[in-house]
């Protein structure tokens, strides 16, 4: 199971064969039955998709197949090279762009690539549309252009720069007290795209950067999912350098973690914490994040008076309701900010420079502030999937032994006890159930993770 086909897009292992793999037949057909929908959708001629990429090794092959493919079904592209999800999904709104394809595995090693479609609001497509696309992959329903009516294709530059010039007009980023603040700071950006997009924002604030695998060259040090166990080397450089705190992205720079200045790790599920809570500080409003993630933020949410509400996992569902809630920032417990003010995307420059600009007003260290939130523990754990195993059965039978607790089933099998939650998912992204737990304290969190995985295991 290393081609895994869903309505958020196509990703996959490089190599091997078409249909197991994200082999180039593969990465033409997705590309096709996007242009194809898209086509479909707007009816009307000379369309414009915008197209940037990760650092990893096979992100120019996938690129140019993926360009090509779009000009053959006469679709203009534009290149922009080696970018950020969030910069591209920028892109499309600054250019106003009919959609957008980043080409990033996102936190997945370095042998897997996937297509991530946009639409025309530089957002991910939905349920519906990302259905509509795997259907006319599966039906191979392409019809190219003839030679008159081939589609162009065009490199442009420079839209980190436009996209940090975009942050820093944002009203809340307070430029003037980052600048007087004079941080320090340690940046790990596994060597992808990060390490040009966060320093070059670092640098326009004044702060000082030390950066640590910031080269974009897809050679990725250490696993690219910014996990504590991940994570070790620059919260020892931290540490050494005396830097205020460290900043950790993905490779396509759209899930964020810091790390305080005495090493420990503030916690990918505080990220957004600490920007909401800046955020509503200055203008109240509602919030979401989803199922998987910290009560923490409907701790804060309800302290400034807000409202909190949860969604199903993955990005679009959560702008749907924060949308629909008129939240004024969301997003992911996997350190993902969603702050419309700027874009419907999750941003880690966004986020950056929300807590820069948070600490900076409280003029208290990484750590006091972690230390002031309040505390909860989770675990995260996975099943590696075989054929032989049955998520749905699996799912229907949890939820039927808890039924006496409060159980959401919007989103895989939610168990709400009263001080600590489990939640139970089949990954969208790869061939793993997810097991999430929530507690007060490390110990009970991976207590109960380590129960729910041996009442699984009965079952399978």
């Amino acid at each position: 199971m290393s081609l895994i086909k869903s309505i958020s897009g196509i990703r996959g292992t490089i190599g091997g064969k078409t249909n197991d793999n994200l082999t180039p037949i593969d990465t033409v057909k997705f590309a096709a039955a996007y242009g194809m929908w898209l086509k479909k959708q707007l009816k009307k001629e000379n369309l414009t998709v915008i197209i940037g990429r990760d650092a990893r090794i096979s992100g120019k092959m996938v690129s140019s197949l993926v360009s090509n493919t779009l000009v053959g079904l006469g679709i203009n592209v534009v290149d922009i090279g080696l970018s950020t999800t969030p910069t591209v999904e920028l892109a499309v709104t600054l250019d106003k762009a009919d959609g957008g394809i980043i080409i990033t595995a996102s936190h997945n090693p370095k042998q897997w690539n996937a297509l991530k479609l946009l639409n025309g609001k530089g957002e991910f497509l939905n349920a519906a549309a990302g259905e509509d696309v795997l259907n006319i992959a599966e039906n191979d329903a392409y019809l190219f252009s003839e030679v008159d009516d081939l589609g162009t294709y065009e490199r442009k530059k420079n839209y980190i720069e436009k996209h940090i010039q975009e942050v820093l007009k944002l009203k809340l980023v307070d430029v003037e007290a980052i600048k007087k603040a004079n941080f320090k700071v340690v940046v790990d950006a596994v060597n992808s795209t990060g390490g040009i997009a966060i320093p070059a924002l670092l640098k326009e604030l004044n702060v000082e950067c030390v950066e640590l695998y910031c080269t974009p060259n897809g050679q990725f040090p250490h696993n690219p999912e910014p996990l504590k166990e991940h994570l070790t080397d620059i919260s020892e450089l931290v540490v050494k350098e005396k830097a205020d705190f460290g900043i950790v992205v993905d490779p396509d720079v759209d899930r964020l973690a810091l790390i305080c200045e005495d090493g420990s790790m503030f916690g990918e599920e505080y990220t957004l914490v600490a920007c909401a809570d800046y955020v509503l500080g200055k203008t109240p409003g509602n919030t979401v994040s989803n199922l998987s993630s910290s009560r923490a933020l409907r701790d804060i949410t309800e302290k400034h008076g807000g409202k909190y509400q949860a969604s199903a996992v993955g990005e679009v569902n959560v702008v749907e309701l924060m949308k629909a809630n008129n939240a004024i920032i969301g997003g992911e417990g996997n350190g993902g900010i969603i702050y419309p003010e700027s874009h419907y995307g999750r941003d880690s420059l966004v986020g950056v420079a929300l807590f820069l600009s948070h600490i900076a007003n409280l003029k208290i260290s990484c750590k006091q502030l972690r230390d002031s939130y309040p505390s909860y523990y989770m675990s995260k754990n996975k099943i590696e999937l075989t054929a032989a195993i049955n998520v749905d059965d699996i799912l229907v039978k949890m939820a039927s032994k808890y039924k006496n607790e409060d159980v959401i089933t919007i989103d895989g099998v939610k168990i709400n006890f009263k001080s600590e939650w489990v939640h139970l998912r089949k990954s969208n992204t790869e061939p793993i159930i997810r097991i999430y737990t929530e507690s007060t304290s490390q110990e009970a969190a991976d207590l109960l993770a380590v129960r729910i995985i041996e009442e699984i295991k009965a079952i399978i």
